[in-house]
């Protein structure tokens, strides 16, 4: 298992995981609309000279498995950043296997590095399995409203 950065050659390979990743929340009921997104747009907001968010791909044999899409918000309060997650999908087949938990490491160890107070993300209810997974690497269900939970991970809290 390889974790690695996205490059601005990955665009298609970007845009067809979040295109699995709508898939999947479709099936689950979380997403009903049309995708907005196209190659273009993700060419420009990720790879530009400032992006607004960052992508890592989990490789086994050099094949990518799963994806994680994510950014930094900051509190002027905590004087702080914090991580948000916006997608992590793994492709059904490669489940099961270690992939979502080494980029959920990844990700503990980006906002570590970037002295995160966090790292935050929603997840649909009815995805049980995911939310399963959630609290087996010790994130927590801080909030809910209807079908989504808001989780988080805190430095002191995964183990």
């Amino acid at each position: 298992m390889h974790i690695r950065p996205a490059t601005p050659e990955d665009v298609p390979l970007i845009f067809a995981f979040i295109q699995r990743k709508a898939d999947f929340d479709r099936s689950v009921g979380a997403f009903s609309g049309e995708l907005q997104v196209n190659k273009e747009k993700l060419k420009r907001t990720l790879f530009e000279s400032h992006p607004f968010a960052y992508v890592l791909f989990a490789e086994m044999e050099l094949e990518p498995v799963g994806f994680a899409l994510y950014g930094f918000r900051y509190s002027s309060f905590a004087g702080q950043p914090s991580l948000w997650l916006d997608d992590l999908y793994i492709k059904p087949a490669h489940r099961s296997q270690g992939a979502g938990k080494r980029l959920m490491q990844h990700l503990v160890q980006i906002a570590c590095d970037r002295n995160c107070t966090h790292l935050a993300w929603t997840a649909d209810a009815r995805n049980q399995r995911g939310l399963a997974f959630y609290d087996r690497l010790g994130a927590r269900i801080i909030q809910r409203h209807g079908y989504r939970c808001f989780l988080q991970w805190t430095p002191d809290s995964l183990s």
